[in-house]
């Protein structure tokens, strides 16, 4: 017989029905559910990018109130990134697919951002490639090691994600309307930075990490 110690204590470690059994709020030791708050947190972060996508094309470039709400719900998908984490830390609730659903959230969101405005003409299609190319790789990277290691998320791909959604916030809310041409630059300056440090950030991990080392910046 299987005895009570033996039973997975992460949800991401157990198997069937057994990955949502567990601690889902509170702190402590003991198992924890897949479908904790931090998780939970981390799915609707993911639930908002076709939002974001359909409220841009929905606007179809009049820079009216669904650009706006685009603009909005992109930020807030952002900026409670910290928040799932957080959350997880602090009342031990981290589990694998925690650990996987948290990048891929930022991935998702900001690539619904970059296929939205590249629909209605703002942005590139090649950049868009290189962008959720680079994001599809990586992650194949993760998914493929995770059986013999976890790899966080380095200093530099969060760098590359803070810069990425600095651009996309610039070019989703109309500030030229206000402020004149000269955002334009701006925003196409920010957008130069986010690319450029997509695909550094991706050749450093693919090497780096086909040769087992962690990307530069990484903590192990």
């Amino acid at each position: 017989m299987t005895s009570e110690n033996s039973r997975p204590v992460l949800g991401s470690g157990a198997k069937g029905t057994k990955r949502f059994r567990g601690r889902v709020v509170k702190g402590g030791e003991g198992p924890v559910s897949a479908t904790n708050i931090a998780n939970l947190i981390t799915v609707a972060r993911i639930l908002v990018a076709p939002v974001v996508l359909w409220l841009v094309v929905l606007d179809a470039g009049a820079d009216g109130l669904w650009r706006y709400l685009a603009a909005l719900l992109f930020v807030l998908g952002m900026v409670t990134d910290g928040i799932d984490g957080a959350i997880a830390r602090s009342r031990n609730l981290i589990t694998k697919s925690g650990t996987l659903l948290d990048p891929v959230a930022d991935k998702v969101i900001t690539g619904g951002a970059f296929v939205g405005l590249a629909a209605l003409g703002e942005v590139p299609w090649w950049i868009v490639a290189v962008v959720i190319g680079r994001e599809l790789l990586i992650t194949g990277i993760r998914f493929s090691v995770l059986r013999h290691r976890e790899i966080p998320v380095s200093r530099g791909g969060k760098a590359k994600t803070v810069s990425q959604a600095v651009a996309l916030g610039a070019l989703l809310v109309p500030f030229d309307t206000f402020l004149g041409d000269w955002w334009t630059w701006v925003a196409v300056f920010l957008l130069g930075i986010a690319v450029f440090l997509t695909v550094a950030t991706g050749l450093d991990y693919l090497i780096r990490g086909l040769r087992g080392a962690p990307p530069s910046g990484e903590r192990r």
